[in-house]
């Protein structure tokens, strides 16, 4: 028998979350982790409003690249707010929040001129985007990073690249995962992981009401931008709840 401390446990329930998302990769869960002996100092995580040179030099501080970074922010296609907006929680930053897609990456190049009320003190955290009636959130990072000359192409090669995001975010996790670990003390349990459900069977497209006029594109390598289709119909609210209901309260328990 091993000794579980709450960062195992941390660590193990958020890789076995993630696998339930269809798409997702099956992340390595290495248990060992000491408990904590005095709470981490503030201000250690970039905050989405702060400028794009400052997110880039923590995360260089903590040993990783800009691209690394990007491939972490794969995450936000299954990430939503419970803070940022006033009087709401769950609030997604793509239009598939249960999906782990490459959706986030197309929807954050979207011009857009609407935002949602943002909770008090929270204004410079996102900024308009083309879906905001629809209930998503766009936040400053993610678009400060996908026009930054260190990572414009980058973000635009995970645009309808699924293989891309699953192997960055499965490597650049495996690496968040151990930072301050000692990994020579530690076990690898990645067996524990449930395999993911699969990916769905769908190219990225641009959400009905939008298209490529709307791409603002930021690479200046020449990279071509992939061909997507637009989703026919007119634009629907995004979906509180796994079932595809709009209500957060009536999601299953």
């Amino acid at each position: 028998m091993f000794d579980v401390t709450a960062g195992d446990l941390v660590q193990f329930a958020g890789a076995v979350a993630v696998s339930n998302c269809p798409g997702a990769p099956q992340l390595q869960f290495m248990a060992g982790r000491p408990n904590a002996t005095h709470p981490a100092a503030l201000g250690l995580v970039p905050k989405p409003e702060d400028p794009v040179d400052m997110i880039f030099a923590r995360m260089e501080d903590a040993g990783f690249s800009p691209t690394e970074l990007v491939s972490l922010l794969a995450s936000h296609t299954i990430a939503r707010s419970d803070t940022l907006i006033d009087n709401r929680q769950a609030v997604p930053f793509d239009s598939t929040p249960f999906t782990f897609d490459t959706q986030v990456f197309l929807e954050v190049l979207l011009r857009g001129n609407e935002t949602l009320p943002p909770a008090s003190g929270e204004a410079a955290a996102q900024v308009p985007n083309p879906l905001a009636a629809q209930g998503e959130m766009r936040l400053q990072s993610d678009f400060a990073i996908s026009q930054s000359p260190q990572t414009a192409c980058f973000w635009q090669f995970m645009v309808n690249n699924q293989q891309a995001i699953q192997q960055g975010f499965h490597d650049a996790m495996a690496k968040l995962a151990v930072v301050g670990q000692d990994t020579s003390k530690m076990i690898d349990c990645s067996e524990a992981v449930p395999v993911p459900v699969p990916a769905v069977a769908k190219q990225a497209t641009f959400p009905a009401g939008t298209g490529p006029e709307l791409l603002q594109l930021a690479c200046n390598e020449n990279q071509p931008f992939p061909s997507l289709a637009t989703d026919p119909g007119q634009a629907t609210t995004i979906p509180e709840c796994p079932d595809g209901d709009t209500n957060l309260n009536d999601c299953p328990s």
